[in-house]
């Protein structure tokens, strides 16, 4: 495996945020690594060109932040996501995907990523969205998160039905709070629309994540999509 670049003492009285690009590609891993830590408090503390280096490389380097492409030789991005999310205390994973990996990305989100980029994401958008992943939120773009999870609501009947079956047991706030979620809003858009307060508006998510036995609102937004009600 390519040796860690830096760690995280490099950036001495700012809280940096220490990642992991795990990519088969050296060309991707070198661009993602000068772009991330040219924003000042991102760190990237190795490489990993497949997902069982990943793997290996996590418990010894503990990065708060794993970007890890879906396509990868040896062990795919899928599989490494089942490992490092089924660790005790797992890394905040993202995958890195473009549109045709749609399926795979999906399928890591039900594990528990709490994310996607994808790689032409703009470079203040990318060091953005490892600082939200990292403060403990997922990552929901209204525009291509939605397109990424409805794609699947037409194929598996079943899986809708389940859903709404376990979506039936919240109250009407509960409800419009979990739909808004699944459109992407952040937690005061969705108290300006709702007329509620934040503070309301993350009690009522943390409760609605809780009662449906979710790990984030990514996994909210999976649900609310399977169940063709976003």
């Amino acid at each position: 495996m390519p040796a860690p670049y830096a760690d995280e003492h490099a950036v001495q009285g700012v809280r940096v945020i220490r990642v992991l690009v795990v990519d088969d590609e050296e060309l991707v891993r070198s661009g993602l690594r000068l772009i991330l830590e040219a924003a000042g408090d991102i760190v990237i503390v190795g490489e990993a060109r497949d997902g069982a280096e990943a793997v290996s490389a996590v418990p010894r380097l503990r990065p708060e932040v794993v970007l890890m492409d879906v396509r990868m030789p040896v062990m795919d991005g899928l599989a490494a996501a089942s490992r490092l999310l089924s660790r005790p205390d797992p890394p905040k994973l993202v995958m890195l995907t473009t549109f045709d990996l749609d399926e795979y990305v999906h399928e890591a989100l039900r594990m528990g990523a709490v994310g996607f980029l994808l790689k032409d994401t703009p470079p203040r958008e990318l060091a953005a969205a490892v600082r939200t992943v990292a403060g403990g939120q997922a990552m929901l773009s209204p525009s291509v998160t939605k397109r990424l999870l409805a794609s699947y609501a037409d194929r598996a009947p079943s899986r809708a039905e389940a859903a709404r079956r376990q979506l039936a047991g919240l109250t009407g706030r509960e409800e419009d709070v979990i739909r808004a979620v699944a459109r992407g809003l952040s937690n005061a858009e969705i108290g300006r629309e709702l007329r509620l307060t934040e503070a309301t508006v993350k009690s009522h998510v943390s409760r609605v994540l809780a009662k449906l036995g979710l790990a984030n609102r990514v996994q909210a937004a999976i649900l609310v999509h399977d169940a063709d009600l976003g």
